[in-house]
């Protein structure tokens, strides 16, 4: 079988962690490790994914020649070697690994607390002088102090299990946990500063963004207690390095350590290789063979599942779907394109304002649901092959459209109901809903109650509330040989305005659209192409 996807492997990643694609025909591996630049520009052209690590960086220059590319793999947790923005505004998503590394990271955040406490590494390069200097190396014990924890998610919460058991209280500051999860990990969960100022030892676990950045500065280190122990095994530029050694040289803080830095490798004649009262480690959260495995499976697992099932559950820049969720949800997401694609043909000018109602079983399902509709949209306007559940929020964003999204109680007769609300020169609203079996049906146009199934040319029509006028339109359709699959007619009130829901076997050519329009009842005539 010839492969169907060229993957690359950018990086330095364990080979036998790669076994799920590897042993995969419909996947050919290309090994291109430590390039940059115009190289590793070339070797992704073609590629339907990338896979990297923490060396090699994917900047925008990176993806010049992507045109095939779907998919960026780190095989990690952080992404701050990877532009993700350039990679959404191309449709590409970026996957990560974030379990593998857990257990690694959180014990070596625990040997650092152990090695600070103790001075475990001042005490050794004292042996290997040739010393025995048992007074200059007193300790601190944990028992019966408190931890506070800037993050308590994966890796933070297992640094709290192994605070629990040597005996320590523990604090954190996490605004996205939540205090069931708190209870059960027993973590007293407080502010910021609470924390910095209750904590002997503060170890951080946040990733970097624009939020975390100097989260921990020259105001959180003097709000810290004197004597107490800072370590950072996140991110580097969570801490300000600068505030960190200022703080360290004038005893403010016991002492810290740090395996991660704003610039990596640490410059040689950076301030903290000085200090005495500072354990340095270069980066060795996963440098563990059970980490290094672990993530490279989970990376190969994440790659895999979304380049043959659309799978993005491990996505950073886009919504989180994926495995049974998306198979539950395709029937659904397959409707509010279509619904979509008929909003955009009824939209007259450009769209401003974009709603999505949902009434369904899904709780996680308005995101992708949101951006499905927004393919469906604005497929026409950039190109179907560029929009995708990736971009398709960005897509609308940069071109002014504000979106919503609602959940709404269940809709009467209706298990699955999703509804488009557009705004641009007027109002205008489709909905649809999911009926026996995941049938789809077109069930709503404005104000008008429809049943047509959403596939194939629809041609939908407004006329006065008059007879004749589907016989006239049948015959205009007729004599211009267009067979009619089905004709939903719908009126609000006798005499009044109707629409008529038509559909046709084929596109009509503009021609006959505007021949429709000169029938004399009929008000407008709009087309949208469904599948």
């Amino acid at each position: 079988m010839t492969a169907r996807f060229r993957v690359v492997v950018a990086d330095a990643i364990a080979a036998e962690g790669l076994e799920p694609l590897r042993a995969d025909d419909r996947f050919e591996l290309i090994e291109a490790p430590g390039l940059t630049g115009e190289p590793l520009a070339r070797a992704i052209e073609g590629a339907h994914a990338v896979l990297v690590r923490s060396a090699t960086r994917i900047t925008r220059e990176s993806l010049a020649y992507a045109d095939k590319l779907a998919v960026i793999g780190r095989a990690g947790v952080g992404v701050d070697t990877i532009d993700v923005d350039a990679a959404t505004e191309q449709g590409i998503a970026v996957l990560t690994a974030p379990a593998g590394n857990t257990i690694s990271a959180a014990e070596l955040a625990f040997a650092l607390i152990l090695s600070v406490a103790r001075r475990v590494p001042a005490a050794d390069q004292s042996m290997r002088a040739g010393k025995w200097d048992r007074k200059s190396f007193t300790g601190s014990e944990l028992y019966g102090k408190t931890l506070g924890l800037v993050g308590a998610g994966r890796i933070g919460s297992e640094v709290a299990r192994r605070a629990r058991a040597f005996g320590m209280k523990v604090m954190a500051y996490d605004p996205y946990l939540t205090a069931e999860r708190a209870g059960a990990l027993e973590i007293e969960l407080a502010p910021l500063d609470a924390v910095l100022r209750a904590a002997d030892f503060v170890s951080v676990h946040v990733p970097l963004t624009e939020a975390t950045a100097g989260l921990i500065g020259e105001e959180q280190l003097a709000r810290m207690r004197s004597g107490a122990i800072l370590v950072n095994a996140a991110r580097g530029g969570v801490v300000d390095e600068t505030a960190l050694v200022q703080s360290l040289r004038a005893g403010h803080l016991r002492g810290a350590a740090l395996d991660v830095y704003a610039e990596e490798p640490l410059p040689r004649d950076h301030p903290l290789r000085s200090l005495s009262n500072v354990v340095l480690t270069p980066h060795l959260g996963a440098s563990t063979e059970e980490a290094q495995r672990n993530v490279a499976v989970e990376i190969a697992e994440a790659v895999r599942s979304a380049l043959l099932e659309g799978d993005l559950s491990r996505a950073v820049n886009a919504p989180a779907i994926g495995g049974d969720d998306m198979r539950r949800l395709r029937p659904l997401l397959d409707l509010a394109v279509r619904l979509g694609r008929l909003g955009a043909a009824m939209a007259d000018g450009a769209i401003r304002a974009v709603e999505l109602r949902y009434a369904g079983t899904s709780a996680d399902g308005l995101r992708p649901l949101a951006a499905s509709a927004l393919i469906g949209l604005l497929q026409e306007a950039v190109g179907r092959g560029g929009i995708n559940l990736v971009n398709a929020l960005h897509r609308a964003e940069s071109r002014g459209i504000t979106l919503r999204q609602l959940r709404l109680p269940a809709e009467a007769g209706y298990a699955e109901y999703l509804e488009l609300r557009l705004q641009a020169d007027g109002a205008r609203s489709v909905g649809g809903a999911l009926i026996a079996e995941g049938h789809p049906r077109l069930v709503r146009i404005d104000e008008f109650h429809v049943d047509v199934v959403p596939r194939g040319a629809l041609v939908v029509l407004r006329n006065r509330d008059v007879p004749g006028v589907i016989g006239r339109v049948g015959t205009v359709l007729g004599d211009a040989g267009v067979n009619i699959a089905e004709y939903h007619q719908a009126r609000l009130g006798a005499g009044g305005d109707a629409l008529a829901a038509i559909g046709v076997d084929g596109e009509l050519p503009p021609s006959l659209l505007e021949q429709l329009r000169r029938v004399p009842e009929v008000k407008d005539v709009r087309q949208a192409q469904l599948d």
